[in-house]
């Protein structure tokens, strides 16, 4: 999930370094059953935090390290709160990784065919790549393509061609800074744009950057997809980045999603990279993203608690999928 943003806020590339590389456990002792998952688990701020002020920050970046995650997620929607310098302290004192996102807002949509709209949007992304790479992020990603919310009509032509040429420059910058830029794929009532993780593939190929990559969220492939598998095979290692929510965005394993084959199909292909929970509740959202996000109703009160919760769940999936990968592969060929 993405959100919007309240404000237009203004202010020789190389491959970038994955997060699967800083953050993830030693193969050697991350290979046998039982151990630490080898991706890195996230967790969304707004699990924590409705904002991005100083003391926020400092209250998030603390309760993701105590309660076990590799991997901090902030939305910009509030970047213009966020001391960079700071909170790029904070992270490195908890040895923490990070990771951001953001959507649009509809006077900053790089897929409109309006060039002063467009103008912004780009404008927007580059002020959103900077406040990346000065908290030492290495991901920027949501909805980078399109303005937040359901669209009136269907992505036009020239739209797509704004899109892919506004992110075609944000990420030889990206490169540039050490930042790989993700695609995620949103349902129809966020976007027009990226709908399904072959839709985000095209986009990315029309890119044609080697640090952009494709974010899944379970959350929106319930809506859009046909199952949880494909998309993932579709992907193999262009998947770079996972949301895991419930699709009624409350406790993991609490809702109807089919969390196994998921995590199932991500071992298949090896993925290594980021898993990050993401939930919203309006206890803890302010009441403008609240009403963004349509959180109408609070599945849950107790962000410690919530948290605790869905790093057991994510793990206990990782290992469950490595295990069953391992056992398959332990078994006798056939013969005949």
């Amino acid at each position: 999930m993405t959100h919007p943003s309240d404000t237009t806020e203004t202010t020789d590339p190389t491959m970038t370094t994955p997060l699967t590389t800083t953050l993830a456990t030693d193969p050697a002792t991350s290979s046998t059953e039982g151990a630490r998952p080898e991706n890195p688990i996230g967790i969304h701020a707004l699990v924590w935090v409705g904002d991005t002020s100083p003391a926020s920050v400092e209250s998030a970046v603390t309760q993701t390290a105590a309660a076990g995650y590799d991997l901090l997620e902030f939305s910009l929607h509030d970047a213009v709160n966020l001391d960079r310098a700071a909170t790029r302290e904070a992270l490195t004192r908890a040895g923490l990784g990070a990771a951001c996102s953001r959507g649009l807002a509809p006077d900053a949509d790089v897929s409109s065919e309006d060039p002063a709209v467009v103008a912004r949007g780009a404008a927007l992304l580059q002020e959103s790549l900077a406040v990346t790479a000065d908290i030492g992020a290495t991901v920027l990603t949501g909805a980078l393509y399109s303005a937040f919310g359901k669209a009136a009509q269907p992505l036009s032509r020239r739209g797509r061609d704004n899109v892919v040429s506004v992110l075609k420059e944000l990420a030889v910058d990206a490169a540039a800074r050490g930042v790989t830029l993700g695609l995620e794929v949103c349902n129809r009532y966020e976007t027009n744009v990226v709908n399904t993780a072959r839709d985000a593939l095209a986009l990315a190929d029309d890119i044609g950057s080697d640090n952009v990559m494709v974010h899944l969220d379970i959350y929106h492939m319930n809506i859009e997809e046909d199952d949880f598998v494909q998309p993932v095979l579709d992907l193999g290692d262009r998947l770079g980045y996972v949301h895991i929510g419930e699709n009624h965005r409350g406790y993991l394993g609490s809702g109807h999603l089919d969390f196994e084959s998921f995590f199932a199909a991500l071992e298949r292909v090896s993925y290594r990279g980021p898993v990050t929970f993401e939930s919203f509740s309006s206890a803890v959202l302010a009441p403008g993203l609240s009403n963004d996000l349509a959180i109408w109703r609070n599945l849950w009160d107790d962000g410690g608690d919530l948290a605790r919760s869905a790093h057991a769940f994510i793990v206990e999936q990782l290992e469950a999928a490595r295990s069953a990968r391992s056992a398959r592969s332990a078994q006798p060929a056939r013969v005949g």
